[in-house]
């Protein structure tokens, strides 16, 4: 009896050290990101940089941690899958990093799904919207941002319900990003029975839109759902303001076309007939107690910073990962992080309602207009 009962509790004690939470005690809390520096939407890569590392930054010199300090760890993908999962392996394995933090894209957020898994680290605030990320099994999967379902469908009942709008083409990009918005275009228009009068795609990490174009011109099209990055998204909208087919169609771009970059790219002549979809509220608009807290602090750790969407999301959410880890008590672990942050109170970021549904915080979506040089709310 004595020895059975001594296997039980070595096994018991087997089990429990494997399963058992581990303490992280690195000096320095190590965040990795995967992100494109460099390539056709590099502007992403420095405006997660931008706003992540103002708010880190300001977090290690306040000491909001104590003496705990945050390193975030970025490597470059070029919005590549297989760069993505190299840098993940790296972060991983050899920086031994705490959590995963920023990765940007959806095709390659995708491929490193499994070894995220597997290694059960938690994965925070990537900029993506895709509904895979969203699995209420997948206790390490932690999003700020709403879905691009969330979008387009705010979006699609706007155009059909205030503008009147029932002939609807996408241009989206052929990869695992513009197969998630065109399946939710396609849902969406399903629901109030309308069906899409063209579409077409272009190659990640390319502007060949020529094609696509083509397969969308005679269609006369009222708007035109734009499922891809900021270049190609520019490109096409600036061939179609050349061409009178398109004279009054709508251009509707989800958030991650880069809202910003693409005004920028397209000048103030071809700005006009443009409709942005954001899961943040306006970054000019400084009413908003936490938007004014980020122009205070990238003005101090980034002088020269250029406000926008995107900036403005990677500070909020690198401000909400140092509240999560200000709220543990005792050892510090993975397991502790996660549900501090899942239960961050509502008002966390003065200004803007957080609530954590379907495995994200954020549950609003914002539609702009541009207009006199600034970006204009639009009231649904």
């Amino acid at each position: 009896m004595t020895k059975k009962l001594f296997i039980l509790v070595s096994i018991l004690l087997t089990i429990y050290f494997i399963f058992k939470d581990k303490e992280y005690r690195n000096p320095s809390i190590k965040l990795g990101g995967s992100i494109p520096k460099t390539g056709v939407i590099k502007e992403w890569g420095e405006a997660v940089t931008t706003g992540a590392n103002s708010y880190f930054n300001y977090s290690n010199e306040n000491k909001l941690l104590g003496n705990k300090k945050i390193e975030y760890i970025i490597y470059d993908d070029k919005y590549e899958p297989k760069l993505t999962m190299k840098n993940t392996n790296k972060l991983l394995y050899q920086d031994e990093v705490f959590a995963l933090f920023g990765y940007v894209g959806t095709p390659t957020v995708k491929s490193v799904l499994p070894t995220v898994e597997i290694e059960n680290i938690p994965f925070v605030s990537s900029f993506t919207g895709a509904g895979f990320l969203r699995n209420k099994n997948q206790n390490n999967f932690l999003n700020f941002r709403s879905s691009y379902q969330e979008e387009i469908e705010v979006l699609i009942k706007y155009l059909h319900y205030d503008k009147k709008i029932s002939k609807f083409a996408v241009f989206y990009q052929n990869d695992d990003y513009g197969e998630e918005g065109y399946v939710s275009v396609i849902n969406s228009l399903k629901k109030r029975k309308l069906k899409l009068v063209a579409e077409g795609s272009y190659k990640r990490n390319t502007l060949s839109i020529s094609h696509a174009f083509n397969e969308i011109k005679n269609a006369n099209p009222q708007a035109i759902i734009m499922i891809g990055a900021n270049k190609a998204n520019a490109l096409f909208i600036k061939k179609a303001k050349e061409n009178p087919k398109f004279k009054d169609t709508l251009f509707c771009n989800i958030s991650f076309g880069d809202a910003n970059a693409m005004i920028k790219e397209l000048k103030q002549s071809n700005t006009n007939n443009l409709i942005f979809s954001q899961v943040v509220p306006n970054f000019q608009d400084r009413t908003i107690p936490v938007v004014n807290e980020y122009y205070e602090v990238l003005n101090k750790y980034n002088k020269n910073f250029e406000p926008g969407f995107i900036s403005l999301e990677a500070f909020l959410s690198a401000k909400l990962v140092v509240s999560a880890l200000k709220d543990i008590n005792g050892a510090l672990t993975k397991e502790k992080f996660i549900k501090a942050y899942e239960k961050l109170p509502k008002d966390t970021l003065k200004g803007i309602k957080i609530d954590f549904k379907n495995k994200q915080l954020l549950n609003k979506i914002y539609l702009f207009t541009y207009e006199n040089n600034r970006f204009k709310e639009i009231n649904k």
